[in-house]
Protein backbone atom coordinates (compact mmCIF):
# COMPACT_ATOMS: atom_id res chain seq x y z
CA UNK A 1 0.00 0.00 0.00
CA UNK A 2 1.12 3.56 -0.75
CA UNK A 3 1.48 5.82 2.32
CA UNK A 4 -1.68 7.86 1.33
CA UNK A 5 -3.73 4.32 1.31
CA UNK A 6 -2.20 3.27 4.55
CA UNK A 7 -3.56 6.56 6.05
CA UNK A 8 -7.13 6.41 4.39
CA UNK A 9 -7.72 3.24 5.08
CA UNK A 10 -6.61 3.73 9.15
CA UNK A 11 -8.44 7.01 9.33
CA UNK A 12 -11.79 4.96 7.85
CA UNK A 13 -11.15 1.88 10.40
CA UNK A 14 -9.03 2.12 12.93
CA UNK A 15 -9.60 3.53 16.59
CA UNK A 16 -5.81 5.09 18.29
CA UNK A 17 -5.38 5.19 22.30
CA UNK A 18 -5.28 8.61 23.55
CA UNK A 19 -6.27 10.19 20.29
CA UNK A 20 -8.58 12.84 19.79
CA UNK A 21 -11.07 11.82 17.10
CA UNK A 22 -11.69 15.51 16.23
CA UNK A 23 -7.75 15.79 15.59
CA UNK A 24 -6.89 12.51 13.98
CA UNK A 25 -10.14 12.67 11.47
CA UNK A 26 -9.38 16.24 10.53
CA UNK A 27 -9.19 17.21 7.27
CA UNK A 28 -6.13 18.81 7.62
CA UNK A 29 -4.04 15.24 9.49
CA UNK A 30 -2.35 12.85 7.48
CA UNK A 31 -1.18 9.77 9.50
CA UNK A 32 2.16 9.37 9.77
CA UNK A 33 3.25 6.06 9.10
CA UNK A 34 6.24 4.10 10.30
CA UNK A 35 7.37 1.69 7.83
CA UNK A 36 10.84 0.49 9.90
CA UNK A 37 13.03 1.73 12.34
CA UNK A 38 17.07 1.11 12.50
CA UNK A 39 18.51 2.15 16.50
CA UNK A 40 17.45 5.58 17.25
CA UNK A 41 15.71 6.25 14.16
CA UNK A 42 11.81 5.48 12.98
CA UNK A 43 11.63 5.66 8.77
CA UNK A 44 8.16 6.48 7.60
CA UNK A 45 6.61 4.14 4.52
CA UNK A 46 7.52 7.62 2.56
CA UNK A 47 11.10 7.16 3.16
CA UNK A 48 11.31 10.08 5.62
CA UNK A 49 13.75 9.55 8.79
CA UNK A 50 12.80 10.37 12.27
CA UNK A 51 14.48 10.27 15.71
CA UNK A 52 12.56 8.42 18.07
CA UNK A 53 12.63 11.10 20.59
CA UNK A 54 10.27 9.19 23.45
CA UNK A 55 11.58 5.53 22.94
CA UNK A 56 8.09 4.36 20.64
CA UNK A 57 5.83 5.52 24.36
CA UNK A 58 8.70 4.76 26.56
CA UNK A 59 9.42 0.69 25.98
CA UNK A 60 12.31 0.78 23.46
CA UNK A 61 15.85 0.69 25.39
CA UNK A 62 18.10 -0.49 23.32
CA UNK A 63 17.08 0.76 19.78
CA UNK A 64 14.90 -0.94 16.62
CA UNK A 65 16.55 -3.83 14.81
CA UNK A 66 18.76 -4.35 17.91
CA UNK A 67 20.82 -7.85 16.34
CA UNK A 68 21.02 -9.40 19.77
CA UNK A 69 17.35 -9.13 20.45
CA UNK A 70 16.25 -10.03 16.86
CA UNK A 71 18.27 -13.19 17.12
CA UNK A 72 16.89 -14.54 20.16
CA UNK A 73 13.50 -14.08 18.61
CA UNK A 74 14.44 -15.80 15.67
CA UNK A 75 16.23 -18.71 17.50
CA UNK A 76 13.00 -19.36 19.70
CA UNK A 77 10.41 -18.85 17.18
CA UNK A 78 12.08 -22.45 15.43
CA UNK A 79 11.28 -23.85 18.55
CA UNK A 80 7.70 -22.68 19.41
CA UNK A 81 5.85 -19.24 19.40
CA UNK A 82 3.47 -19.69 22.41
CA UNK A 83 2.40 -22.50 24.55
CA UNK A 84 -0.10 -22.45 27.61
CA UNK A 85 1.19 -21.66 31.11
CA UNK A 86 -1.38 -23.12 33.20
CA UNK A 87 -0.11 -26.40 34.67
CA UNK A 88 2.88 -25.88 32.26
CA UNK A 89 6.06 -24.17 32.07
CA UNK A 90 9.07 -23.54 29.01
CA UNK A 91 12.79 -22.70 29.80
CA UNK A 92 12.63 -19.03 28.54
CA UNK A 93 10.21 -18.20 31.41
CA UNK A 94 12.09 -19.91 34.32
CA UNK A 95 15.58 -18.09 32.69
CA UNK A 96 13.85 -14.45 32.69
CA UNK A 97 12.06 -15.55 36.36
CA UNK A 98 15.68 -16.16 37.74
CA UNK A 99 17.58 -13.01 35.59
CA UNK A 100 14.72 -10.79 36.91
CA UNK A 101 15.70 -11.64 40.51
CA UNK A 102 18.84 -11.21 40.08
CA UNK A 103 18.35 -7.65 38.63
CA UNK A 104 16.10 -6.42 40.72
CA UNK A 105 17.61 -7.45 44.14
CA UNK A 106 19.02 -4.22 45.51
CA UNK A 107 21.93 -6.15 47.66
CA UNK A 108 22.81 -9.36 49.43
CA UNK A 109 21.51 -8.38 52.85
CA UNK A 110 18.08 -6.60 51.33
CA UNK A 111 14.45 -8.98 51.40
CA UNK A 112 14.07 -10.74 48.32
CA UNK A 113 11.28 -10.73 45.87
CA UNK A 114 11.11 -14.27 45.05
CA UNK A 115 8.58 -14.72 42.73
CA UNK A 116 7.21 -13.70 39.47
CA UNK A 117 4.01 -13.29 37.83
CA UNK A 118 3.71 -12.98 34.06
CA UNK A 119 1.27 -10.71 32.60
CA UNK A 120 0.89 -8.92 29.39
CA UNK A 121 1.13 -5.27 30.04
CA UNK A 122 1.78 -2.65 32.61
CA UNK A 123 -2.24 -1.94 33.44
CA UNK A 124 -2.18 -6.11 33.91
CA UNK A 125 0.89 -6.40 35.78
CA UNK A 126 -0.71 -3.48 38.59
CA UNK A 127 -4.14 -5.52 38.43
CA UNK A 128 -2.10 -8.62 39.44
CA UNK A 129 -0.27 -7.25 42.22
CA UNK A 130 -3.78 -5.39 44.25
CA UNK A 131 -5.54 -8.59 43.63
CA UNK A 132 -2.38 -10.70 45.29
CA UNK A 133 -2.43 -8.32 48.21
CA UNK A 134 -5.95 -7.48 48.68
CA UNK A 135 -6.49 -11.72 48.36
CA UNK A 136 -3.19 -12.59 50.76
CA UNK A 137 -4.80 -10.01 53.48
CA UNK A 138 -7.92 -11.72 53.66
CA UNK A 139 -6.66 -14.97 53.48
CA UNK A 140 -4.26 -13.97 56.33
CA UNK A 141 -7.35 -12.86 58.64
CA UNK A 142 -6.97 -9.56 57.86
CA UNK A 143 -9.78 -8.93 55.62
CA UNK A 144 -10.41 -5.11 56.30
CA UNK A 145 -6.92 -3.88 54.68
CA UNK A 146 -8.71 -2.64 52.05
CA UNK A 147 -7.40 0.94 51.65
CA UNK A 148 -4.66 1.91 49.04
CA UNK A 149 -2.87 5.22 49.20
CA UNK A 150 -1.07 6.79 46.17
CA UNK A 151 -0.50 10.68 45.67
CA UNK A 152 -2.52 13.28 43.65
CA UNK A 153 -1.93 12.33 39.60
CA UNK A 154 -1.24 9.02 40.06
CA UNK A 155 -1.59 6.87 36.69
CA UNK A 156 -1.47 3.03 36.74
CA UNK A 157 -2.76 2.09 34.00
CA UNK A 158 -6.51 1.80 32.27
CA UNK A 159 -7.76 -1.73 33.52
CA UNK A 160 -10.75 -1.09 36.24
CA UNK A 161 -7.91 -1.79 39.24
CA UNK A 162 -5.42 0.12 38.08
CA UNK A 163 -7.86 2.98 37.30
CA UNK A 164 -9.22 2.79 40.96
CA UNK A 165 -5.12 3.00 42.43
CA UNK A 166 -5.00 6.30 39.70
CA UNK A 167 -5.90 9.34 40.87
CA UNK A 168 -6.22 11.25 36.56
CA UNK A 169 -9.47 12.85 36.46
CA UNK A 170 -8.17 13.48 32.65
CA UNK A 171 -8.00 9.76 32.10
CA UNK A 172 -10.69 8.32 34.18
CA UNK A 173 -13.55 10.61 35.16
CA UNK A 174 -15.95 8.75 33.12
CA UNK A 175 -15.32 5.62 35.05
CA UNK A 176 -15.94 6.92 38.69
CA UNK A 177 -19.33 5.53 39.32
CA UNK A 178 -17.56 1.52 38.76
CA UNK A 179 -14.12 2.40 40.72
CA UNK A 180 -13.56 1.13 44.56
CA UNK A 181 -12.34 4.27 46.45
CA UNK A 182 -8.69 5.17 47.35
CA UNK A 183 -7.42 7.75 49.33
CA UNK A 184 -5.06 10.26 47.77
CA UNK A 185 -2.55 12.81 48.83
CA UNK A 186 -0.66 15.40 47.85
CA UNK A 187 2.21 15.09 44.71
CA UNK A 188 5.48 15.58 45.36
CA UNK A 189 6.72 18.07 42.56
CA UNK A 190 8.95 20.78 43.86
CA UNK A 191 7.84 23.07 41.01
CA UNK A 192 4.67 23.68 41.56
CA UNK A 193 4.78 22.82 45.70
CA UNK A 194 2.61 24.92 47.55
CA UNK A 195 4.60 24.98 50.37
CA UNK A 196 7.83 25.34 48.38
CA UNK A 197 8.89 29.00 49.18
CA UNK A 198 11.87 29.36 46.36
CA UNK A 199 11.25 32.02 44.00
CA UNK A 200 11.90 30.18 40.48
CA UNK A 201 15.50 29.69 39.05
CA UNK A 202 16.61 28.48 35.81
CA UNK A 203 17.22 24.99 37.47
CA UNK A 204 15.50 21.62 38.46
CA UNK A 205 13.16 22.85 41.05
CA UNK A 206 14.58 19.94 43.14
CA UNK A 207 17.34 21.64 43.77
CA UNK A 208 16.75 24.78 45.29
CA UNK A 209 13.38 23.97 47.05
CA UNK A 210 12.93 25.53 50.58
CA UNK A 211 10.26 23.59 52.46
CA UNK A 212 10.25 21.14 55.15
CA UNK A 213 9.40 18.57 53.28
CA UNK A 214 5.38 18.39 53.62
CA UNK A 215 4.22 16.24 50.56
CA UNK A 216 6.15 13.04 52.54
CA UNK A 217 5.19 14.19 55.90
CA UNK A 218 1.83 14.71 54.55
CA UNK A 219 1.63 10.91 53.16
CA UNK A 220 3.16 9.48 56.75
CA UNK A 221 0.28 11.36 58.32
CA UNK A 222 -2.40 9.96 55.88
CA UNK A 223 -0.91 6.12 56.19
CA UNK A 224 -0.06 5.97 60.06
CA UNK A 225 -4.00 7.33 59.91
CA UNK A 226 -5.21 4.59 58.32
CA UNK A 227 -3.47 2.37 60.27
CA UNK A 228 -5.15 -1.77 60.22
CA UNK A 229 -7.41 -0.35 57.47
CA UNK A 230 -4.59 0.06 54.66
CA UNK A 231 -3.87 -2.56 52.28
CA UNK A 232 -0.80 -0.84 50.66
CA UNK A 233 1.04 2.29 49.70
CA UNK A 234 1.46 2.62 45.96
CA UNK A 235 3.99 4.40 44.29
CA UNK A 236 6.11 5.49 40.66
CA UNK A 237 9.41 6.04 42.65
CA UNK A 238 11.47 8.81 41.44
CA UNK A 239 9.30 9.76 38.43
CA UNK A 240 5.31 10.08 38.02
CA UNK A 241 5.43 9.57 34.34
CA UNK A 242 1.70 10.36 32.98
CA UNK A 243 1.22 12.93 35.56
CA UNK A 244 3.45 15.03 33.46
CA UNK A 245 7.43 13.55 34.33
CA UNK A 246 6.56 15.02 37.62
CA UNK A 247 9.95 14.29 39.42
CA UNK A 248 10.07 13.71 43.18
CA UNK A 249 12.35 14.84 46.15
CA UNK A 250 15.29 12.00 46.40
CA UNK A 251 14.39 10.39 49.63
CA UNK A 252 10.41 10.32 49.38
CA UNK A 253 9.42 6.79 48.42
CA UNK A 254 12.18 5.71 51.26
CA UNK A 255 10.52 7.65 53.91
CA UNK A 256 6.59 6.87 53.14
CA UNK A 257 7.67 3.09 52.31
CA UNK A 258 8.71 2.54 56.16
CA UNK A 259 5.79 4.28 57.19
CA UNK A 260 3.94 2.08 55.21
CA UNK A 261 5.55 -0.90 56.77
CA UNK A 262 5.04 0.89 59.95
CA UNK A 263 1.55 0.08 60.12
CA UNK A 264 1.65 -3.17 58.33
CA UNK A 265 1.13 -2.67 54.83
CA UNK A 266 2.79 -3.71 51.97
CA UNK A 267 4.72 -1.23 49.63
CA UNK A 268 3.60 -1.59 45.81
CA UNK A 269 5.74 -0.01 43.47
CA UNK A 270 4.66 0.70 39.95
CA UNK A 271 8.27 0.81 37.88
CA UNK A 272 6.49 0.10 34.78
CA UNK A 273 8.22 3.79 33.40
CA UNK A 274 11.30 3.74 36.06
CA UNK A 275 12.88 0.48 35.80
CA UNK A 276 15.57 -0.89 33.41
CA UNK A 277 17.96 1.93 33.94
CA UNK A 278 15.44 4.22 33.12
CA UNK A 279 16.23 6.61 35.88
CA UNK A 280 20.39 5.71 36.04
CA UNK A 281 19.92 2.55 38.35
CA UNK A 282 18.50 -0.42 37.59
CA UNK A 283 15.00 -0.03 39.49
CA UNK A 284 14.20 3.87 40.60
CA UNK A 285 13.89 2.28 43.90
CA UNK A 286 17.08 0.86 44.61
CA UNK A 287 18.31 4.36 44.50
CA UNK A 288 15.61 4.90 47.39
CA UNK A 289 17.03 2.11 48.92
CA UNK A 290 13.71 0.08 49.22
CA UNK A 291 12.72 -3.21 48.01
CA UNK A 292 8.45 -2.89 47.73
CA UNK A 293 6.78 -6.26 48.42
CA UNK A 294 4.96 -5.68 45.23
CA UNK A 295 6.91 -4.71 41.98
CA UNK A 296 5.28 -4.10 38.57
CA UNK A 297 7.24 -4.38 35.27
CA UNK A 298 6.51 -3.64 31.80
CA UNK A 299 6.79 -1.36 28.86
CA UNK A 300 11.08 -1.84 28.16
CA UNK A 301 11.22 -5.15 29.95
CA UNK A 302 11.01 -6.67 26.30
CA UNK A 303 13.04 -4.30 25.06
CA UNK A 304 10.29 -2.68 23.23
CA UNK A 305 9.92 -5.48 21.10
CA UNK A 306 6.81 -7.54 22.39
CA UNK A 307 4.06 -6.87 24.99
CA UNK A 308 5.19 -8.93 28.49
CA UNK A 309 4.47 -7.77 31.90
CA UNK A 310 5.55 -8.92 35.49
CA UNK A 311 4.42 -8.96 38.97
CA UNK A 312 7.04 -9.71 41.41
CA UNK A 313 6.73 -10.15 44.89
CA UNK A 314 7.32 -11.91 48.25
CA UNK A 315 7.59 -15.62 49.29
CA UNK A 316 5.61 -14.52 52.31
CA UNK A 317 2.75 -12.93 49.68
CA UNK A 318 3.19 -16.19 47.25
CA UNK A 319 2.81 -18.74 50.28
CA UNK A 320 -0.39 -17.07 52.02
CA UNK A 321 -2.45 -18.85 48.77
CA UNK A 322 -1.14 -21.89 49.77
CA UNK A 323 -3.05 -25.05 51.02
CA UNK A 324 -6.84 -25.10 50.50
CA UNK A 325 -7.67 -25.54 46.56
CA UNK A 326 -9.97 -22.07 47.15
CA UNK A 327 -6.87 -20.06 48.52
CA UNK A 328 -5.49 -20.24 44.73
CA UNK A 329 -4.43 -17.08 42.75
CA UNK A 330 -7.66 -17.12 39.97
CA UNK A 331 -6.27 -14.88 38.03
CA UNK A 332 -4.62 -15.18 34.29
CA UNK A 333 -3.70 -14.38 30.79
CA UNK A 334 -3.95 -16.22 27.62
CA UNK A 335 -0.54 -14.99 26.70
CA UNK A 336 0.95 -15.01 30.25
CA UNK A 337 5.00 -16.03 29.88
CA UNK A 338 4.52 -16.02 25.96
CA UNK A 339 7.93 -17.96 24.87
CA UNK A 340 9.24 -15.17 22.49
CA UNK A 341 8.61 -12.31 24.64
CA UNK A 342 10.66 -13.79 27.60
CA UNK A 343 13.00 -14.60 24.90
CA UNK A 344 13.47 -11.06 23.92
CA UNK A 345 13.57 -9.88 27.60
CA UNK A 346 15.94 -12.09 28.49
CA UNK A 347 18.16 -10.76 26.12
CA UNK A 348 17.74 -7.00 26.73
CA UNK A 349 18.44 -7.87 30.38
CA UNK A 350 21.54 -9.11 29.04
CA UNK A 351 22.19 -6.03 27.50
CA UNK A 352 21.51 -4.31 30.62
CA UNK A 353 24.05 -6.16 32.19
CA UNK A 354 27.01 -5.64 29.91
CA UNK A 355 29.07 -3.07 30.78
CA UNK A 356 29.92 -2.10 27.42
CA UNK A 357 26.17 -0.74 27.50
CA UNK A 358 26.63 0.40 30.83
CA UNK A 359 28.91 2.64 29.71
CA UNK A 360 27.15 4.04 26.93
CA UNK A 361 24.14 4.55 29.24
CA UNK A 362 26.02 6.45 31.55
CA UNK A 363 27.23 8.15 28.75
CA UNK A 364 23.99 9.55 27.47
CA UNK A 365 22.60 10.23 30.65
CA UNK A 366 25.61 12.76 31.32
CA UNK A 367 25.03 14.46 27.72
CA UNK A 368 21.76 15.01 28.04
CA UNK A 369 22.34 16.62 31.36
CA UNK A 370 24.58 19.02 29.52
CA UNK A 371 21.80 19.77 26.77
CA UNK A 372 19.48 20.16 29.22
CA UNK A 373 20.89 23.56 30.68
CA UNK A 374 20.10 25.06 26.64
CA UNK A 375 16.43 25.23 27.07
CA UNK A 376 16.91 27.84 29.87
CA UNK A 377 17.34 30.35 26.84
CA UNK A 378 13.69 30.03 25.96
CA UNK A 379 11.61 32.71 28.50
CA UNK A 380 8.67 30.28 28.58
CA UNK A 381 10.88 27.52 29.88
CA UNK A 382 9.73 27.31 33.68
CA UNK A 383 11.48 24.23 34.75
CA UNK A 384 13.96 21.81 33.39
CA UNK A 385 14.04 18.24 35.29
CA UNK A 386 16.15 15.24 34.56
CA UNK A 387 16.17 11.86 36.50
CA UNK A 388 18.69 9.72 34.28
CA UNK A 389 17.61 9.12 31.12
CA UNK A 390 14.37 11.09 31.06
CA UNK A 391 14.52 15.08 30.48
CA UNK A 392 11.10 16.93 31.00
CA UNK A 393 10.86 20.44 29.70
CA UNK A 394 7.80 22.17 31.46
CA UNK A 395 6.73 24.99 29.64
CA UNK A 396 4.79 28.11 31.13
CA UNK A 397 2.82 31.42 30.10
CA UNK A 398 5.16 33.58 32.94
CA UNK A 399 8.40 32.41 34.34
CA UNK A 400 8.10 34.45 37.43
CA UNK A 401 4.57 33.50 38.16
CA UNK A 402 4.80 29.65 37.56
CA UNK A 403 1.13 30.94 35.33
CA UNK A 404 1.06 28.01 32.57
CA UNK A 405 -0.97 28.38 29.28
CA UNK A 406 -4.45 28.11 28.84
CA UNK A 407 -5.30 23.93 28.29
CA UNK A 408 -6.94 24.54 25.06
CA UNK A 409 -3.85 26.17 23.00
CA UNK A 410 -2.16 22.40 23.32
CA UNK A 411 1.14 24.15 23.20
CA UNK A 412 2.60 20.74 24.30
CA UNK A 413 1.38 18.90 21.87
CA UNK A 414 1.83 21.86 18.91
CA UNK A 415 5.03 21.95 19.40
CA UNK A 416 5.66 18.18 19.08
CA UNK A 417 3.56 18.09 16.09
CA UNK A 418 6.07 20.86 14.11
CA UNK A 419 9.21 18.74 15.40
CA UNK A 420 8.45 16.47 13.15
CA UNK A 421 9.28 18.85 10.41
CA UNK A 422 12.42 18.70 12.41
CA UNK A 423 13.26 14.80 12.00
CA UNK A 424 12.32 14.01 15.73
CA UNK A 425 9.02 11.88 16.95
CA UNK A 426 7.99 12.36 20.29
CA UNK A 427 5.34 13.08 22.65
CA UNK A 428 4.01 15.55 25.32
CA UNK A 429 1.96 15.38 28.61
CA UNK A 430 0.23 18.43 28.14
CA UNK A 431 2.49 21.37 28.31
CA UNK A 432 5.46 19.51 29.42
CA UNK A 433 7.79 17.99 26.41
CA UNK A 434 9.86 15.07 27.17
CA UNK A 435 12.64 13.76 25.98
CA UNK A 436 13.41 9.66 26.48
CA UNK A 437 15.86 8.40 23.81
CA UNK A 438 16.96 5.12 23.64
CA UNK A 439 20.39 3.70 24.99
CA UNK A 440 21.79 3.78 22.22
CA UNK A 441 21.31 7.36 20.96
CA UNK A 442 24.75 8.83 19.69
CA UNK A 443 25.98 11.90 20.56
CA UNK A 444 25.21 13.54 17.90
CA UNK A 445 21.89 12.21 17.45
CA UNK A 446 20.81 13.12 20.75
CA UNK A 447 22.22 16.60 19.58
CA UNK A 448 19.66 16.41 17.02
CA UNK A 449 16.48 15.91 19.36
CA UNK A 450 17.83 18.49 21.49
CA UNK A 451 18.03 20.79 17.93
CA UNK A 452 14.69 19.80 16.97
CA UNK A 453 12.95 21.04 20.10
CA UNK A 454 14.80 23.97 20.38
CA UNK A 455 13.70 24.87 16.17
CA UNK A 456 9.98 23.62 17.02
CA UNK A 457 9.59 25.50 20.45
CA UNK A 458 11.00 29.01 18.58
CA UNK A 459 8.62 28.40 15.63
CA UNK A 460 5.45 28.29 18.32
CA UNK A 461 6.35 30.38 20.66
CA UNK A 462 8.76 32.95 18.63
CA UNK A 463 11.51 32.85 21.19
Amino acid sequence: MTPTEIAQIDQQHLWHPFTPNSLWLGPDHSPLSIASGEGAWLIASDGRRYLDGNSSIWTNLHGHAHPKINQAIKSQLDRIAHSSFLGLTHEPAVHLAQQLLRYTRLSSESPNLNRVFFSDDGSTAIEAGLKMILQSFAQNGQGQRTQFISPQGAYHGDTVGAMSLSHSPTFHHHFQPVLFPTQKVMTPACYRCPFNRAKPEQADARSYRKCNFECASMAEEAIEHAEDRLAAWVLEPRVQGAAGMVMHPHGYAKRTATAARKVGAKVFFDEVLTAFGRTGTSLASHAEEVTPDVLALAKGLTGGYLPLAATLTTEEIFQSFSGDINRTFFHGHSYTANPLGCSAASASLDLLESSEEIKKRERLVQNLSTLSSTFWKHPYVGDVRQEGAILAIELVADRATRTPFQSEKRLGANICHTARKFGLITRPIRDVLVLIPPYCTRPEELEKMVDALHQAIAQELGS
